[in-house]
């Protein structure tokens, strides 16, 4: 449990992140502030071929009710170490402000692992560059014995009910060549964009998924019919059991 923590550091000094829980299980963030340069809080389980053979998950994790701020990095992230796996994560009511990036997920080719059924709502944005983020291209690697074959798994993520303000960039959701990231859930979603005239409020490659009530009109990927949505909202009913 990490419940009333504040974290602040210079909000240029390169690199400093607030929370890293690396592997972790049965863990709760709540009731925090976090303003840092890099990742606010940063969920990881292991860097290739590394983090495969030891093969510990980051699962199981509630982050509710807490203020953050990464000014050069991402307030909510995902990865890019992620190849133990990443699953099961609730995070609900967030406060995300002056950010370079509010959510986001990244891997690479070479990680294997996965990041799977993950729930995200009820966000406040202000003051952020690009608001929800998907990269297949992330592609550090702390040495040169990595497998370019361990593919990432990225599948059953949920989005929805955000609020966003003074938002440079609704989304930029980009998944790796032959190893789409599927099933990628937006529900009742509205940015307001600091530049009203942009029309590239989205951008999206090896993706698919479905949205609804999403303002600015999300990526064709993210269109498919509403039978699809089943799996949105049956992760939502299985977190919405699991916090009770």
């Amino acid at each position: 449990m990490v419940h009333d923590v504040t974290i602040r550091t210079s909000l240029d000094a390169p690199l400093t992140d607030g929370i890293v829980p690396d592997s972790c299980s049965n863990m709760c963030i709540e009731d925090s502030s976090i303003s840092v340069a890099h990742d606010a809080i940063s969920l990881k389980s292991g860097w290739d071929n590394y983090g495969i053979t030891i093969g510990r998950p980051a699962s199981d994790i509630h982050i509710s009710r807490v203020d953050l701020q990464a000014s050069l990095g991402a307030a909510l992230a995902f990865g890019s170490e992620m190849s133990g796996g990443i699953s099961d994560i609730h995070v609900d009511h967030l406060n995300i402000h002056g950010s370079s990036r509010g959510i986001l997920f990244k891997t690479a080719p070479g990680r294997g692992g996965y990041i799977r059924d993950v729930v995200i709502s009820d966000v406040q944005m202000e003051d952020v560059n690009v608001a929800i983020k998907f990269t297949g291209d992330w592609s550090t690697h702390p040495d040169n014995h990595f497998d370019p074959s361990a593919l990432p798994m990225i599948n059953r993520i949920t989005l929805k009910n955000m609020v966003g303000t003074n938002i440079s960039v609704a989304g930029v959701l980009s998944g790796i060549n032959g190893d789409p990231f599927t099933n990628i859930c937006l529900s009742n979603i509205s940015f307001s964009l600091a530049d009203s005239t942009q029309s590239s409020s989205w951008s999206c490659s090896n993706i698919s998924g479905y949205s609804e009530l999403v303002f600015p009109e999300p990526c064709p990927d993210l269109h498919h019919s509403s039978s699809n949505s089943s799996i949105c909202f049956s992760l939502l009913t299985y977190h919405a059991l699991a916090a009770a």
